[in-house]
């Protein structure tokens, strides 16, 4: 099993370890909704060195993520990140990214499970293109630190970097070198939240962590670690789509409401699929569900008008933020809108449930 530099860190914080995506990784620290209430109201920093971190350089590089990637990669502009679907032709997705756009080259960010299947994917469509394509994942480190008090700490804490996080806007990013160690801050996240993700080499890593996360005292909001637990919990929250979950090769981006990411006005791999289902209408859509009461619901219940299936539940959990049972799943389009009524089995008992509107939870700006 593969493991971050900073697994040793994690054993010595007491973090429970878990096999996610062939690395041991911490599910949480000091319990799920501890990290998930830190992270809303103040800052929390996680592990996501698991992640895939894929360089392209040379000529065809702009053209083999075009061809490969539902965004229109040409139109990205330099210190700009974009979020696109990878498909194969039915309009299936493979993976969900990040591409990011430098100077001299491209960097794609991708999931942890699916970085072998996506690098031979990849591969396999470069041949024949002027592109050299490198994996970083094991020689950096990658980490997310967010939360509301994330931008102010970076403010005020880190004046020796030239980092302006406000000029950066959402999305963006800067690279730079401090003291020898190159660094790429970016404004991105995956909480709902506003915050920054950071690669590093990987020792320098270790040493960032470390400062960002001593003891702030009353000086500053101290910085605490959160693991793989609150981030999914955070996530869904905000309705953002987890691969294995509400993406999967036999979801297309315009069924799971991710047709904002799909640009059909190009040629790319899956283009026609999606076209089509564009003009028909996808048979599925993705929705928000609030239950009655406390239970969960897991990932595989249905979902249910009467005793007709209409749908099956992709992600769920007691949001700790709302204090609602949420979840969101796949129901038949014709079922989809905001307020209809519906219920989940909840292993054999009905529990009723309503569709609402994504993201249920979303930041004061």
């Amino acid at each position: 099993m593969l493991k971050t530099a900073l697994h040793s860190t994690h054993e010595r914080l007491g973090a429970r370890l878990i096999d996610f995506g062939g690395w041991e990784m911490p599910v949480m620290y000091r319990g799920i909704r501890d990290e998930h209430v830190h992270t809303r109201t103040a800052s929390s920093i996680f592990d996501v060195s698991h992640m895939g971190r894929i360089e392209f350089r040379g000529p065809a590089a702009e053209g083999l993520l075009d061809h490969v990637c539902t965004r229109n990669i040409a139109k990205l502009k330099v210190a700009r990140s974009g979020y696109s679907h990878v498909c194969n032709e039915d309009g299936g997705v493979l993976d969900d990214v990040i591409v990011s756009r430098f100077e001299d080259h491209l960097l794609m960010v991708c999931n942890a499970s699916n970085r072998e299947k996506i690098l031979a994917h990849l591969h396999k469509h470069a041949k024949g293109r002027d592109v050299v394509i490198e994996d970083k994942t094991t020689s950096t480190v990658m980490f997310a630190i967010q939360g509301p008090a994330t931008l102010p700490l970076f403010r005020e804490n880190l004046d020796k970097l030239p980092i302006d996080v406000d000029a950066m806007g959402r999305y963006g990013f800067v690279t730079g070198s401090y003291m020898g160690t190159g660094y790429s801050v970016f404004r991105s996240g995956y909480t709902g939240e506003d915050g920054l993700e950071l690669i590093l080499p990987t020792m320098a890593g270790v040493l960032v962590w470390n400062y960002l996360t001593k003891d702030g005292g009353e000086k500053r909001v101290t910085v605490r670690p959160a693991g793989l637990g609150a981030r999914d919990t955070l996530r869904l929250e905000a309705g953002m789509p987890l691969y294995g979950h509400e993406l999967h090769k036999g979801i297309d981006p315009i069924s799971a409401r991710c047709g904002w990411c799909v640009d059909l006005e190009k040629d790319f791999i899956g283009a026609a699929a999606l076209r089509q289902i564009n003009a028909d209408g996808p048979r599925r859509k993705l929705v928000g569900l609030v239950l009655e009461g406390r239970r969960i619901a897991r990932q595989g219940a249905g979902v249910l008008v009467g005793d007709q299936m209409v749908g099956e539940v992709t992600s769920g959990t007691l949001s700790p933020t709302l204090e609602k049972s949420i979840a969101m799943a796949y129901v038949d389009a014709d079922r989809s809108d905001a307020d209809e009524k519906l219920s989940v089995d909840l292993r054999g008992s009905r529990v009723g449930a309503t569709i609402v509107p994504l993201p249920f939870y979303k930041r004061v700006q």
